[in-house]
Formats: C-alpha cells, structure tokens, sequence
C-alpha cells in the first residue's frame, strides 16, 4: 500500500504538468475528473489512395500498446478509434477537436468523446479522452503514387492518452 501511494506521490506532479500544458481548445469541460493516465506506443497506419487523380496517404487507424505508470502494458488502442484495458472494458471515442502543437513533427493533440462502452471495468464510466504528448505519427511525405496504390505504412508514434468520468 505505501509503494502505491508513493508511486502516486511522485506521479501527482506530472499529471499536474501535463494538465498545465494542454490548449485550451481540447480542454476537458468543467465537471469532470481525470481517471487514468496511459501512455501508447506504437503505429499510426496510412493507406495511399487516389482522389481525383491526386496521391495521397490517408490515415486508417491507431496500432499501440497501452503502458501504466509503473511501464507495464496495461491495454491497446486500435481502429474506432477503441481503448481496451487489461480489466476488459473498452471504450470508443468520437473526435471533438484537434489541436496541431508540433504540426511539422507530430500527430495532433485530441479532445475524443466517449460514444460506446463494452465492459464493467474503468473504462465503463469515462466520458472524455485527450490524446496529448504526441511524438511522430504523421504521414509519410513519399511513395504514394499509381504503383502503391492501396499499399499500407505504418509509422511510429506515442502518446500519452488521459481519461475523464463526471465528478
């Protein structure tokens, strides 16, 4: 029991951090709390497509493993977009709003909006998800072109993904 709250200690201070960065664009609505910090790495898979004669990779979902404070997996996150933990409940969200912090060199940061839960665990009451921290994932910037049509890439990213419940 001391170890958890000495690990909770420490972390308090990041958590807080990480609260204090956020744009306020894909700020959370008042009335809600945080109940779960996890960090996902892993691919964020394009297809390249043709519209109107124009190449173009186009993203077609999320391929990462969800990591709890102490490093351990603790879920995944794939195609929705979903979020399951290791308790077996899943949520899927709905985007909200996007903020582009680091566009040249990073996905965007996400506001999502729970619209499905499967499961009994501590996914079941979460009402809001943030994507923030966001480190690669962006499209690749070649090799979309007639003779790659429909050929998939997958690139590497992380992210820290924070959860919400009503207070």
């Amino acid at each position: 029991m001391l170890k958890k709250i000495a690990c909770l200690w420490l972390l308090l201070p990041a958590v807080v951090c990480a609260q204090s960065i956020i744009p306020e664009e894909i700020t959370v609505p008042s009335g809600y709390q945080q109940i779960l910090l996890l960090h996902a790495k892993g691919e964020q898979v394009y297809q390249c497509i043709s519209q109107q004669g124009v190449y173009s990779w186009q993203w077609q979902k999320p391929e990462a493993q969800l990591f709890d404070e102490t490093g351990r997996v603790a879920g995944s996150h794939t195609a929705g977009p979903e979020w399951t933990y290791q308790d077996g409940s899943r949520v899927t969200g709905g985007l909200l709003k996007k903020a582009d912090v680091e566009p040249d060199s990073a996905v965007a940061w996400l506001l999502l909006e729970a619209v499905n839960h499967h499961g009994a665990g501590v996914f079941a009451n979460s009402n809001f998800i943030q994507r923030v921290k966001t480190r690669g994932g962006l499209p690749p910037v070649a090799g979309c072109d007639g003779n790659h049509l429909g050929m998939e890439k997958s690139v590497a990213y992380s992210a820290d993904y924070i959860f919400y419940t009503k207070q």
